[in-house]
Formats: structure tokens, C-alpha cells, sequence
């Protein structure tokens, strides 16, 4: 059995060689070519996984160490016998305490604000808690969580447009179906924005229109804009870059306990997959998330302006920034 690896997935180096024979690769070597004789691939977002990798490959089995899918063709894959196995919530805590640490940034330790987070999956559900549990306003929306549980609790575009302080985005990205996510803070949206709200993307590049935010921090309906994910990354905007009180190679997420799941799940899904005893690693992240964080204590445990002030400097170093990102520990 042959098994790719992408190279820049952090502690699994040795943990599969007595069972399978493992190339580890930079995300520009995983090609058509390299993976015609491949069984299997662990890969990260920089991986297009999709006929034109795929096609003639013994490949028919996916594991992502990340929490979304769409670097992934998954309909290619259902219709060829590829089974595809993501890593859910691993990095969430990490990306919340960006959050909060970004909005302190922005804002100072002032809990006097609406905050309005939209998607309420694995990422948005901790950071919703922790603001109730610290005393914010939080405002929710989520359509679709909204269709299957009932309308309490969960609120509209609109309404987060109207009377939030803070949005942050937390949703997969998607462009069919009934609730599309791409582009959905839009012209439309930044025009409905009352509070000259701070604006944080920490989800999916194309989830935010880039030429929306630059036009809504210029005539100052926006502001401030915090960016973690880029439309066209490795290649960001210049102008967006510049204009962004807090500017980061998408590491929102990058925490040492973050990482250490999601290689622990992704190996997990490898050994299901193929019957293989169980592979103990020597990192280990902690059980659970935590649940009496402050304010104050979050925003204590990172400073987004250090990654800024980097990415600022060597815009063009984008993913070098990210794939040598010296992994912070998670706000307990």
C-alpha cells in the first residue's frame, strides 16, 4: 500500500512506515502523476483534490487535516468509489481565541458591544458560549441550523447588519443550494451596516467579497477589517492588505493543540479505513474545550498584530508565513 502524505501536516512524520509505503510531498509535487500508483492521501487545503488529480489514480481514500471540504470535489469522489474523511471542530478553540483577541485589538476589553457571529457550527457554537459566558450581547445567525431546530435563539442577515458592533463569519463555503456562502457579506450587505461594525473573516476567503470590504472601510461603513482568510490565496489583495487593521496567513486556526488533532483524527480515519492497529502519537492535545476563559484572559494568550506586522512586511511570503508558523498554545 502507497500512502501520500502533504509534507507540512505537523507530528506525523514516522507513525504509518510500518504499514504502508509513504512519500511525503509539498502540496506543488502531490500531481496527477505522483499519485497514479497512490491508495490513499492525507493532504491539507493546498491540494485541489479533483478529476484532474484523481483521474487514473488507485487513490479511494481522502483524509483532509482540516475542518472543510471545499479543496475537495466531493460529488468526483462519491461517483468514483473515493471515500473522503475531514477533521471536524479540530482546530476550533484556536480560531476562537483569534477572534477575541482580534476584537480586543480592535476594540480595547470594553464588553459593551453586540456581537453578531454567522454560523454556528464547531467554530461559531464555542465562541457564542464564551461570549455569553463573559457578558457580550451575541446575536446568531444560521439558517440552516435555524430550518432544523426552530427559528428561537437564531436571528437574520439583516438583523446582524442592523445591530452588531462585531461580525465574524464562521461558514463553510458554499455556492449552491439554499443557503450559498460565497460573497455573503456583499455590497448589499455592507450598505444594511448600521454600527460601522468590525468585520472578521476567519472562515473561507471567498465567503467575504474583497472589493465589499475595501469599499465599505473607504466610505466608513466598515470599521474595521480583520482578515485571517483571503479571496485567490496564496495571492492576496494589495490594497485590502493595507487597508485591514488585522491581517494574517490564514492561521487563525493554528494552534499546537489544533494541529495535533487534526493529525490525530486524520490518522484515526486512515487506520479505520484500512484495518490498521491503532498508532499511539507522542503529542497530545488536551480533552475538551475550555469553558472559563475571560475576556481578558483570551485576549491575553495572542497578539494578532505580531502575524500582521509580518504579513505587511513580505506580502509575497504569504505561504511561507504560514507553513513555518511557530504553533501557539490554545487560551485555557
Amino acid at each position: 500500500m502507497k500512502i501520500i502524505i502533504e509534507k507540512n501536516i505537523p507530528f506525523i512524520k514516522g507513525l504509518l512506515e510500518d504499514f504502508a509505503e509513504i512519500s511525503y510531498l509539498a502540496p506543488e509535487e502531490i500531481t496527477a502523476e505522483t499519485m497514479r500508483d497512490a491508495d490513499a492521501l492525507i493532504t491539507r487545503t493546498r491540494t485541489r483534490c479533483d478529476a484532474s488529480l484523481l483521474d487514473g489514480s488507485k487513490c479511494r481514500f481522502i483524509a483532509t487535516a482540516t475542518i472543510g471540504t471545499d479543496h475537495i470535489d466531493l460529488d468526483y469522489c462519491r461517483s468514483h468509489g473515493i471515500t473522503v474523511k475531514n477533521a471536524p471542530g479540530c482546530n476550533a478553540p484556536a480560531v476562537a481565541q483569534y477572534v477575541f483577541a482580534a476584537i480586543a485589538k480592535t476594540r480595547g476589553l470594553d464588553k459593551d458591544f453586540t456581537l453578531g457571529v454567522v454560523g454556528a457550527g464547531h467554530v461559531g457554537s464555542i465562541i457564542v458560549d464564551w461570549a455569553r459566558r463573559m457578558g457580550i450581547k451575541t446575536l446568531v445567525c444560521d439558517p440552516p441550523r435555524a430550518d432544523a431546530e426552530g427559528k428561537d435563539g437564531f436571528t437574520t442577515m439583516e438583523e446582524i447588519a442592523e445591530k452588531c458592533d462585531v461580525i465574524t463569519f464562521h461558514t463553510p463555503l458554499t455556492k449552491d443550494g439554499k443557503y450559498p456562502t460565497y460573497h455573503l457579506l456583499d455590497r448589499d450587505f455592507v450598505n444594511r451596516l448600521a454600527r460601522r461594525p468590525v468585520i472578521i473573516n476567519s472562515a473561507r476567503g471567498p465567503v467575504t467579497d474583497n472589493t465589499a470590504i475595501i469599499e465599505g472601510l473607504s466610505d466608513g461603513k466598515i470599521g474595521h477589517a480583520v482578515m485571517d482568510c483571503w479571496e485567490g490565496e496564496p495571492g492576496i489583495s494589495r490594497v485590502l492588505l493595507e487597508k485591514a487593521a488585522i491581517a494574517t496567513p490564514h492561521i487563525a486556526g493554528y494552534s499546537r493543540e489544533g494541529k495535533i488533532r487534526a493529525t490525530r483524527m486524520a490518522l484515526d480515519a486512515v487506520i479505520s479505513h484500512f484495518g490498521l492497529p491503532y498508532v499511539e502519537m507522542t503529542e497530545k492535545a488536551p480533552s475538551g474545550i475550555a469553558s472559563d476563559v475571560t475576556f481578558e484572559s483570551v485576549a491575553g494568550s495572542y497578539d494578532p498584530l505580531v502575524d500582521t506586522a509580518a504579513l505587511k512586511e513580505s506580502p509575497e511570503s504569504f505561504e511561507k508565513l504560514r507553513n513555518n508558523y511557530n504553533y501557539r498554545p490554545e487560551a485555557r
